[in-house]
């Protein structure tokens, strides 16, 4: 076996992604329970973006309009899970710098070994645990597969097929994959075998895993990079034909309800799953999932009842993915009433966010992707640091991976760290997305016809129509 060659650092807990890591002397075996969770996980996430991204998208667009959301969704999506195991994976969580992976899996090389029949194996976040590294990409495959289709929502129902791949595969490689190597990878808990090596794993960290920045599953890396991209998108595609002088509104609600219900239940998978492990870790992820979403399916409904005199199945479905992007970087880093009080909050906020920001901001960012994922996400990673700390009952942080010792950060501190790590999200981000709109624009352009718009991208775009009658 080889010697560890994933990344560290001494102030962040349970709250990043593993690297691979091959022990010189004694092989440890995995948990089959722990693999067994990991497997079910992986397809949770994958249950997430089809059919529930898909559905939860579709239904909020006009009839002529759900099949090419549906394409994009689906298609989109297969492309990302195969440039992941071209090239995503080894940029990702491999040792390279602090901003970006290096070689060492292209095509994913050497995740299995066909002759001797062995398979090389991924740290986890308690000391001698692992699980197979092939599962461990498989997993992450998924979570780079649906960020890039959470994008999709803010071009709706005018960007070119062609178009959205092309910003996808640039975006994908620019943006996810330097965002999710800075904020997650390490050197795994047992590359921490004494405090003379700390400094050493430390500096082979992402560069906000060496800062110290909280995401357990993807705050930073998933929600606001995403919710950034559909922000420039918005601005960059334009606004829809008759946005503000026509009505468009969702044309099947049930399709969103359907659509956030998948999501809810595939989100279990997405945050108890990035503990990597069937312990306590997934398991305090797993309720507070489970309580910030409800939490914020009512401050939606209830501010939504009292300045608009009624609660809507809408509004309670965008809740409940509000509450779920908030409390994604948090879910296995604050404790249960911590997870309540952001899921409340985001219901609040991006309630606010779908209409007074919006308003604001003056783009046709059709299904609202910077409004709940974008600003979401800046709540779910800033309450972190609010919430982690052990006086408001959150897990803390592990302060010594050497001697595994857990504390906590001051408040301020914390949220400073978090604050930080969002500004740089957003600003890579943005350049990156920015760039990809461009490569698609000289080269296929980014709009269809105002015709083809106005008829509708299934039949412009995919010949095909969801609807006979």
């Amino acid at each position: 076996m080889t010697t560890p060659k994933w990344i560290y650092r001494a102030t962040a807990a349970l709250t990043a992604f593993a690297p691979a890591l091959a022990l010189a002397d004694a092989t440890p075996v995995p948990n089959k329970g722990d693999n067994a969770w990991m497997l079910v996980a992986t397809l949770l996430v994958i249950l997430m973006t089809v059919p529930g991204l898909a559905l939860f998208y579709g239904g909020l667009v006009r009839s002529k309009n759900i099949l090419s959301v549906l394409m994009q969704v689906m298609v989109g999506f297969s492309l990302i899970v195969v440039l992941w195991c071209l090239y995503g994976y080894s940029f990702a969580f491999t040792e390279g710098n602090a901003f970006i992976g290096g070689t060492g899996r292209l095509f994913m090389n050497g995740i299995f070994e066909p002759f001797s029949g062995t398979f090389p194996l991924a740290a986890t976040f308690s000391k001698g645990v692992y699980i197979p590294e092939i599962l461990f990409a498989a997993f992450q495959a998924t979570f780079a597969g649906i960020t890039c289709c959470l994008i999709v929502g803010a071009f709706a129902e005018r960007m070119k097929f062609a178009a959205v791949l092309i910003v996808m595969v640039v975006w994908f490689t620019l943006a996810y994959l330097p965002v999710a190597h800075m904020v997650w990878f390490w050197m795994g808990p047992d590359a921490y075998t004494g405090a003379d090596v700390v400094d050493a794993m430390n500096a082979k960290a992402g560069l906000l895993w060496q800062w110290g920045a909280l995401d357990f599953a993807g705050g930073t890396v998933v929600h606001i990079n995403a919710g950034v991209a559909g922000l420039v998108g918005a601005y960059m595609v334009g606004k829809r034909v008759g946005y503000g002088r026509e009505p468009m509104p969702p044309h099947n609600v049930v399709h969103t309800m359907v659509g956030a219900a998948l999501l809810w239940v595939g989100w279990f998978g997405f945050n108890a799953g990035s503990a990597l492990e069937a312990g306590n870790s997934a398991a305090l992820a797993f309720l507070n999932t489970f309580l910030a979403t409800a939490g914020a399916v009512l401050a939606w409904s209830a501010i939504e009842w009292a300045l608009r005199g009624h609660a809507s199945m809408l509004g309670a479905a965008s809740g409940a993915v509000a509450g779920l992007v908030a409390i994604t970087p948090a879910a296995g880093n604050v404790g249960v009433m911590g997870a309540l009080i952001i899921g409340i909050a985001a219901g609040l906020v991006c309630f606010w966010g779908v209409s007074g920001l919006k308003r604001l901001l003056g783009a046709d960012d059709s299904l609202d992707v910077f409004g709940v994922h974008g600003l979401g996400g800046i709540l779910g990673a800033l309450l972190t640091g609010v919430f982690n700390t052990q006086e408001l009952s959150g897990p803390g942080l592990v302060t010594d991976w050497v001697t595994v010792t857990v504390g906590s950060n001051p408040i301020p501190t914390q949220v400073l760290i978090q604050a930080k790590a969002v500004g740089v999200t957003i600003v890579w981000s943005a350049i990156a997305a920015f760039i990809a709109y461009k490569v698609a624009d000289l080269t296929v352009g980014l709009r269809v016809s105002e015709e083809a718009e106005r008829e509708g991208l299934d039949t412009t775009e995919h010949n095909e129509r969801a609807y006979t009658n």
